[in-house]
């Protein structure tokens, strides 16, 4: 026994020695910082133009180059056959300037023989429909063979580039939650899933318990017997059986990406791992994928073709992507692709007018990005993504939008090493839950209610009102924020409660909203109270009924004014909680529609309804102001004000998305960054950045 604990000890000793040695090479490599970089595909092109691509990089200020995500075909033309000559020649043309690379893994578009040779690989749909080769993201993760396939490229792969200098740095895949995640419903989806949930419940009785299946004669005998949840013969779906197939598509999702990253690590642990993320993609959760990145990094479209109304660009919402990517590490992260022209496929966007490129860029830097990389160097002349533009046209000769980008890096690079490392200093969060998204989203209550948007309309209103705002998690440390938005709590367990009740109680104040409370980690309704079951105390609230306004709205009072509502109206009682804002019209008129709560030494605020803008803006102005949070500053309409707090120093960048120039009075202890004069006007689309301590 002696040595069996002997030999314990040495092996955990061993591996913590391992864990510390990797840690601080990934430390060390990271004291290298980049600013601005660029996504390269030198196998579409030439090799003659390399060295002039290469150049005009330099000239431009590109420190770093992602390269070969999607390139599988070029790099393994048969089975076990390996060929990285030419990218082993792009990325000495790139070091010679002085540019660093980053290899993604080219997991993400398998090529046709390895189709050819397993058919299989290709996904189901939920329909039992197998979806093609012909785009990308055309494999199931849970397929052996793939798996098998995988193993063995990113092996070669890793072990090819494990000591070559100028590679510092992976990108496993390619934005995984674009068309991963719930895609497939294959049979080694449905059987990893059947494992999945054996390890989960352990009896297969625990597991009828949890989803109720004795509705609709849903009972199952064995886990074996357990299908993936595809189209059904009424459309109806079991919500638990549901909801535990995005967690397991979640997870399988990152163990995906586990697989490879540990591949890559113990060929070249000095080198890091990131991932190019996709904001508020809810498929697989950021949070658990996250942990294993040594940073966050975020792909980045704001004038993306698929906005139906260009001069309604939202700001707003491309903010809160922002500050959700920031969430994921809570430190700064990288933007892998930031739009450099024009987007789109078969149908296109806008092409973005002049400012407003580096405009789009300098927001990602003020919400915490401390690299910009974009997507693309060059239009390229072929394939689905023609017409989704780079820096430079598809004849290669440099215009507007490499101007633009070039005068915006000699600009800010200096700045941009200045802040390195430096966040927003935010007093206001908001929980944002992959649980309680999934099941909202599958049971949604009203047609046009959607969890992001949800959470988009308290975001909004601090955002107008200029106020820093950081997402957080379920598992995040809430003790420094004084105020906790926590929209539709649908799911509740003890442990969440228990979290909740505890930061209220230290002087915390809780936003909670109509949906919350109502059912457990199971997604089977709470029967031991009323609504909101379990929250009853901390609310000193009960919800008698509820009301959803289909094709209609409603009114909310407060302090005389009427303000508009929509979507959902819970009829409150309340007990112990102070009733803000009442209902106006409908049977409920007079009822409580907003409340407030003292809890211990914080409050809970209460609100029965999804509040219009006006509506919402009063309530942020309310509930700051008796939290005594304030304003960054005023500012008119469309200038949004963002800062970064780096040491002593605190950096507020004004961003105007107006196409007018605009007056704004900045305070007298902020001085322009860049040492020129402030007028009191910001030109459009511009960018000013003020500096103070």
């Amino acid at each position: 026994m002696d040595n069996m604990v002997m030999r314990g000890a040495l092996y955990f000793f061993c591996l913590v020695c391992y864990n510390r040695k990797n840690t601080l090479f990934r430390e060390e490599k990271h004291m290298k910082s980049y600013q601005f970089g660029v996504d390269y595909y030198p196998e579409h092109w030439p090799k003659e133009r390399w060295v002039t691509d290469a150049k005009m990089m330099r000239d431009m200020g590109i420190q770093i180059v992602r390269m070969a995500e999607f390139s599988w075909q070029k790099f393994e033309p048969r089975e076990g056959e390996f060929h990285f000559e030419d990218l082993d020649e792009a990325i000495g043309i790139l070091a010679k300037e002085g540019i660093d690379v980053i290899l993604g893994t080219p997991t993400a578009a398998p090529p046709k023989w390895i189709i050819d040779l397993n058919p299989e690989i290709q996904p189901t749909d939920w329909h039992g429909h197998q979806r093609f080769f012909g785009s990308r993201h055309h494999d199931c993760q849970s397929n052996p063979a793939y798996r098998a396939h995988i193993r063995r490229f990113v092996t070669a792969f890793a072990d090819h580039y494990a000591k070559n200098p100028a590679v510092v740095g992976w990108q496993v895949d390619n934005e995984l939650g674009n068309s991963h995640g719930d895609l497939c419903y294959c049979d080694h989806c449905r059987d990893r899933f059947q494992g999945w949930l054996k390890d989960k419940y352990g009896a297969i009785d625990e597991l009828n318990r949890a989803w109720g299946t004795a509705f609709w004669s849903q009972g199952y005998d064995d886990f074996s017997s357990i299908p993936a949840p595809k189209i059904t013969a009424a459309w109806g779906v079991n919500p638990s059986h549901e909801l535990d197939w995005k967690r397991f598509t979640s997870d399988l999702v990152c163990e995906f990406h586990q697989e490879q990253a540990d591949i890559l690590r113990a060929a070249a642990p000095e080198k890091w791992i990131t991932h190019n993320l996709m904001g508020f993609s809810s498929k697989p959760s950021y949070y658990d994928l996250g942990e294993q990145l040594d940073f966050a990094s975020h792909d980045q479209y704001p004038g993306g073709h698929f906005h139906a109304r260009h001069d309604e660009y939202r700001a707003d919402f491309h903010a809160a992507e922002l500050d959700f990517i920031r969430a994921i590490k809570q430190k700064p992260f990288w933007v892998m692709e930031q739009q450099s022209g024009i987007t789109g496929w078969d149908v296109l966007g806008r092409a973005p007018k002049p400012g407003q490129i580096p405009l789009w860029a300098m927001q990602s830097v003020a919400h915490g990005a401390d690299t910009i990389v974009f997507f693309r160097w060059r239009s390229c002349a072929m394939g689905t993504e023609q017409y989704w533009h780079g820096i430079l046209p598809h004849n290669g000769i440099p215009g507007r939008y490499h101007a633009e980008i070039s005068a915006m890096m000699k600009q800010y690079t200096p700045l941009l090493k200045e802040i390195a490392g430096g966040v927003p200093n935010a007093e206001v969060a908001i929980l944002r839950s992959y649980d309680q998204e999934r099941a909202i989203g599958i049971q949604p209550h009203h047609p046009n209610h959607r969890y992001i948007q949800h959470l988009m309309t308290y975001y909004k209103a601090l955002h107008r009102a200029n106020i820093p705002v950081d997402f957080v998690g379920e598992m995040h440390d809430w003790s420094k924020y004084k105020v906790l938005i926590a929209p539709l709590q649908f799911l509740m367990t003890e442990e969440h409660l228990d979290k909740l009740r505890t930061y209220v109680e230290r002087g915390g104040r809780l936003v909670v909203t109509w949906r919350s409370g109502i059912k457990d980690e199971s997604n089977l309704c709470h029967t031991d109270g009323p609504v909101p079951v379990r929250f009853n105390a901390l609310t000193g609230v009960t919800v008698d009924e509820y009301d959803c306004l289909r094709d209609c709205q409603g009114t909310v009072r407060w302090d005389g004014m009427d303000y508009k509502c929509s979507q959902w109206c819970d009829v409150l009682s309340a007990s112990t909680a102070e009733p803000v804002a009442e209902y106006a019209h409908e049977f409920y008129a007079g009822t409580p529609a907003i409340t407030r709560n003292q809890y211990g030494r914080g409050l809970t605020w209460y609100v029965g309804t999804t509040m219009g803008d006006g509506l919402a803006d009063k309530f942020i102005a309310e509930i700051c102001r008796e939290a005594a949070i304030a304003p960054l500053m005023a500012t008119p309409h469309g200038v949004e004000a963002v800062h970064r707090v780096k040491d002593d120093r605190t950096y507020l960048f004004l961003l105007n998305h107006n196409e007018s120039v605009q007056t704004v009075d900045v305070s007298a202890e902020f001085t322009p960054w860049d040492g020129e004069p402030w007028t009191g006007e910001i030109g459009p689309l511009g960018v000013r950045v003020f500096v103070k301590g």
